[in-house]
């Protein structure tokens, strides 16, 4: 599939505009518009939201949304030199696209979006795992997303989904699946990609639940997981000693055992552990 809406090839696009990847801005595009059209499609049906795109480039997926019919995508872009390329899209999709020159890091984009909306991005990758962790964190749940369907390092993309147990269980998988449920719809060869990276792709489908899995103070749940996980080498109870000096029985109370390690542990008792924690109240808890 050359174009899907009468605009150039992206190859085209970037000859035209000079918008040779950087390294440095985490850039590597995707020009094949059968892929840019599936990921769109992997969002579910946008005809209804709008779309909140990350680093749209010369806008393979942009026009992947807007041709699966998304009521309008709103694009940040870092990079000035992608700017024509995305007007030109704009200009084709009268009404239905918006672009903001800038980091995403430093944006608010609510100003510039109605409800229902889903986010949708082949992520920078210095930047991705950092704005994950954002819209999984906002201060209220539920947050102004609907769903995430966000294109990561396949090896970021499995730490997101895994399991205990496994090598890539940690930190994020409890973050993720805590609030959200989350599933890789579609993995990606180096070769995809302009140009290609060292590395496999993968797009991950993340989908806001009402409220949280299981009951938790998420600063209590922050702290209990960065203390466990920063040592996941080491029995619980000793990496969870600086928690509370009667930590063992906490960790006995939550039915975990003391001589488990982080990765062993699934969320629903590291969410017990943290309601037991915040009952016994900052003043009992260890300086």
């Amino acid at each position: 599939m050359s174009t899907i809406d009468g605009l150039p090839p992206l190859r085209e696009v970037i000859s035209t505009h000079d918008l040779r990847a950087k390294k440095q801005l985490g850039q590597n595009f995707l020009l094949d518009l059968n892929l840019t059209a599936k990921i769109a499609r992997q969002a579910g049906d946008l005809t209804g939201s709008d779309v909140l795109e990350i680093g749209p480039g010369p806008g393979g997926l942009t026009r992947g949304l807007l041709a699966e019919g998304a009521r309008h995508v709103l694009a940040i872009e870092k990079d000035a030199r992608a700017l024509p390329a995305l007007a030109e899209i704009a200009e084709a999709y009268p009404g239905r696209l918006s672009v903001l020159h800038g980091d995403a890091l430093e944006i608010d984009p609510l100003a510039h979006l109605t409800p229902p909306i889903r986010v949708a991005a082949n992520l920078p990758y210095n930047v991705g795992t950092e704005l994950l962790i954002r819209w999984l964190t906002p201060p209220a749940w539920p947050p102004f997303w609907e769903s995430l369907t966000l294109m990561f390092q396949k090896e970021v993309a499995e730490r997101i989904v895994a399991k205990p147990g496994s090598k890539s269980y940690g930190r994020l998988a409890l973050l993720a699946q805590w609030r959200a449920d989350a599933r890789i719809v579609m993995q990606l060869p180096p070769e995809a990609f302009v140009p290609p990276p060292k590395i496999h792709s993968a797009v991950v489908h993340l989908t806001a639940l009402p409220a949280p899995r299981y009951p938790a103070d998420p600063a209590v749940l922050s702290r209990i997981t960065a203390a466990a996980f920063n040592q996941r080498r080491k029995m619980l109870r000793a990496s969870l000693r600086g928690l509370h000096p009667d930590i063992e029985v906490m960790l006995e109370a939550a039915g975990i055992a003391p001589t488990a390690r982080a990765e062993e542990i699934d969320l629903e008792h590291f969410c017990a552990l943290a309601r037991i924690l915040a009952e016994a109240g900052p003043q009992d808890r260890q300086r």
